[in-house]
């Protein structure tokens, strides 16, 4: 199976280190969708956004084209794992009442998966999907971290990430589209969880790749001086983009 893998290679730390979604999410695609059978969370990773899907829908299959990612993901009742591509589910025509891609959608090829969309979906089914791009606390931290983004790394990001960085306003997909308000994600992060964060970047496993050492030590200290006590928690928030439409 060929696809875009930049993540299997440390999904332990994925699985670990990336932001959960507010519940408020879940809740309103479920509102949404025509019926609470069936939901595919397409590349689920290890499984963060099935697991939430599960309070909402009597199954979800979470599918991602990564094995390892699968091994990592978190076991949860209701929630089927299995190896599959965006753009070949495995799923039967017609199966799908919501279809959820999390932070995924930039790296499918679009025009093949908007047409296995519509093959699972159900009528009147729903596809979502959401990115979030800028981590921010309310303190002096925002300064080396938008250093970090915007010169150190930047140049290191695939292209497929200026859709990320255009939250996502540049996809088109053949189907009805939902207004859908932004929402916030926040955790409450001690340093230690900041740091595995910035290391589960794409951009930051590029960056070691080509130069041979890791970017986050360049701004490691600063950032531990500015944090102080490393067990001490601060609260990390991203804005949520999530954009919806229906197979109409």
């Amino acid at each position: 199976m060929t696809f875009k893998d930049h993540f299997s290679g440390h999904a332990p730390d994925y699985r670990q280190y990336r932001p959960g979604y507010p519940a408020e999410l879940f809740s309103r695609l479920a509102e949404l969708a025509p019926g609470h059978a069936t939901a595919w969370d397409c590349a689920t990773g290890s499984g963060q956004a099935a697991i939430a899907l599960a309070d909402h829908f009597a199954q979800v299959i979470a599918t991602d084209a990564s094995a390892n990612q699968i091994a990592h993901a978190l076991p949860c009742p209701g929630v089927t794992y299995r190896v599959a591509a965006a753009e070949h589910s495995g799923l039967a025509d017609a199966s799908v009442d919501l279809i959820s891609v999390a932070q995924a959608v930039h790296w499918f090829d679009l025009n093949k998966f908007a047409a296995e969309a519509r093959r699972v979906m159900q009528p009147d089914g729903v596809l979502a999907v959401w990115t979030y791009v800028d981590i921010s606390f309310d303190t002096e931290l925002n300064v080396p971290l938008d250093r970090f983004h915007t010169e150190i790394v930047h140049a290191y990001w695939p292209p497929e990430r200026r859709l990320v960085d255009n939250n996502y306003a540049d996809i088109a997909l053949p189907f009805v589209e939902i207004p859908f308000a932004p929402l916030q994600i926040s955790a409450d992060w001690d340093l230690a969880a900041l740091l595995g964060y910035l290391n589960t970047w794409s951009a930051v496993k590029n960056y070691q790749r080509q130069h041979g050492r890791n970017p986050v030590e360049l701004i490691q200290d600063e950032l531990a001086s500015l944090w102080g006590d490393p067990q001490a928690t601060r609260r990390a928030t991203w804005p949520l983009i999530v954009r919806a439409w229906r197979n109409a």
